[in-house]
């Protein structure tokens, strides 16, 4: 009888690298097809506070640039096994490990000064000022208009004014 306990467990293992599968009736998904990348394009962000862009998917490749600054969004440009190949919001390309890289949705300022309001529209009553180059997270996009979210001081902005978001995006 101790066996069928033990099978089952076993079986559990193998299914989180595998795949998912049924396993005494309940079906056991996959922790690693769970962390497999979206396809490319797509935004996201630099999750430490320090992370190495190298010109090649590997650590023997050379380091090209080291960003000191969590959440600065990147868009994911491709990806080779465990490896992303980004690019920030200057253009940069290069490629970072995949832990380095968040699902974290952040955007950066861009051009001038933005206002953020209280709901989206140009009519909206302005609640805070963000200037180029602040970071803040981006959640509630539609319309051309995403909520915007600097260490708790939020608005509306429009997304012609963000870099991490395109303008015809929709995020819940």
């Amino acid at each position: 009888m101790r066996r069928v306990p033990v099978l089952m467990a076993m079986a559990a293992a193998g299914a989180l690298i595998a795949g998912d599968a049924m396993v005494g009736g309940l079906t056991v998904h996959s922790a690693i097809a769970a962390d497999q990348p979206k396809k490319a394009p797509y935004f996201a962000s630099i999750a430490p506070s320090r992370a190495r862009m190298r010109s090649g998917p590997g650590r023997s490749y050379p380091a090209t640039w080291l960003y000191v600054r969590a959440d600065l969004p990147v868009r994911v440009v491709d990806a080779f096994k465990d490896w992303r190949k980004v690019e920030d919001p200057a253009g940069v390309q290069g490629w970072m490990q995949g832990k380095m890289v968040s699902q974290r949705r952040t955007a950066l300022v861009l051009g001038e000064i933005v206002e953020l309001r209280e709901k989206p529209s140009a009519g909206g009553k302005v609640t805070w000022r963000a200037e180029p180059g602040v970071v803040g997270r981006v959640s509630q996009c539609g319309g051309g208009w995403c909520r915007f979210d600097v260490n708790g001081r939020a608005g509306f902005v429009e997304t012609d004014h963000l870099w991490g978001v395109a303008p015809e995006e929709t995020l819940p």
